[in-house]
């Protein structure tokens, strides 16, 4: 239940200009400051060590000086008068006075109440149409999205933190962009090139067949996938006029003056030595060892 605490408490202070004692401590009030307790006059220094409030949060006595406020038989210094979970002052604020002691403000004495709603903060009466999630309730029409403010309903949402947000928003705020498309990726996806993609929009970039799963390679930051990259992009080798792809058996290339071999392939058209690494010679549009250049 929320109250308003019973305002500041004040005694009643004066300047004595007829001579008066300090019920206490006898000394003469004639034009000092005074405070009455209960009919009785009483020096601040006495009312303060003998007669102030102990300040119910920092247990310190609440002196003449001070602003007091006071609930239920309980005293507080106005700058101790604070929300025991977010320490928010509530001097001039609704508070919940909690069964075991603690003052809240109204946002966080409803999140301890299962039964208050968390956006609105009003009770939830039984029977009435409500939202529960993870030990938490709200109004159906207080469980909106952070983002757009509108009705969750019955959609899907997912949280960020504590905020909650439909699907739309959620998507638009913080998931991944398709490196292709641009659009929100809400679930599955691909990760190439530490680019994020659509399944749908990761697709070889002249057939369009979907690459997912695929073998595939790149060229000029187009992806492909192997049969048009052999037919289209590869280049051929000079030996026996395959495409070069980098698949399968001999990744190595050999490359002269602007011509391409496999490795597999780079040999003396005599004798089939392998030429990789070792010196030869063009001669036409065949290459030979030099033992063998020398019987053409």
């Amino acid at each position: 239940m929320a109250f308003r605490h019973s305002g500041h408490k004040s005694y009643l202070t004066s300047t004595m200009t007829d001579r008066f004692d300090c019920y206490y401590c006898r000394d003469n009030l004639h034009g000092k400051k005074y405070v009455m307790k209960e009919e009785k006059h009483v020096c601040t220094k006495c009312f303060n060590k003998l007669c102030a409030n102990t300040c119910a949060e920092c247990k310190r006595p609440i002196g003449a000086d001070a602003k007091e406020l006071h609930h239920k038989n309980r005293h507080w210094h106005e700058d101790c008068f604070r929300c025991a979970k977010c320490y928010k002052p509530l001097a001039s604020e609704p508070f919940n006075a909690r069964d075991d002691g603690k003052i809240m403000c109204g946002k966080c004495g409803s999140r301890e109440d299962g039964n208050r709603c968390q956006g609105c903060y009003k009770v939830v009466l039984p029977g009435s149409k409500n939202v529960e999630y993870k030990n938490k309730v709200w109004h159906e029409e207080c469980f909106t999205c952070f983002d757009c403010k509108q009705p969750i309903g019955s959609q899907s949402f997912l949280t960020k933190g504590e905020d909650i947000y439909c699907a739309p928003c959620h998507d638009r705020k913080f998931a991944k962009k398709c490196f292709h498309c641009k659009q929100p990726i809400s679930s599955g996806g691909i990760s190439y090139q530490d680019h994020p993609w659509h399944s749908e929009c990761f697709v070889c970039h002249t057939c369009r067949k979907s690459l997912a799963g695929t073998r595939f390679t790149s060229h000029e930051d187009h992806v492909y996938c192997v049969d048009c990259f052999k037919a289209d992009v590869a280049k051929k080798c000079n030996g026996c006029k395959n495409p070069i792809t980098g698949f399968g058996h001999g990744t190595n290339v050999v490359n002269y003056e602007g011509f391409s071999w496999h490795e597999y392939c780079f040999n003396c058209k005599k004798c089939s030595l392998s030429l990789a690494s070792k010196r030869f010679v063009i001669n036409g549009d065949h290459i030979y060892c030099p033992d063998c250049a020398k019987k053409v």
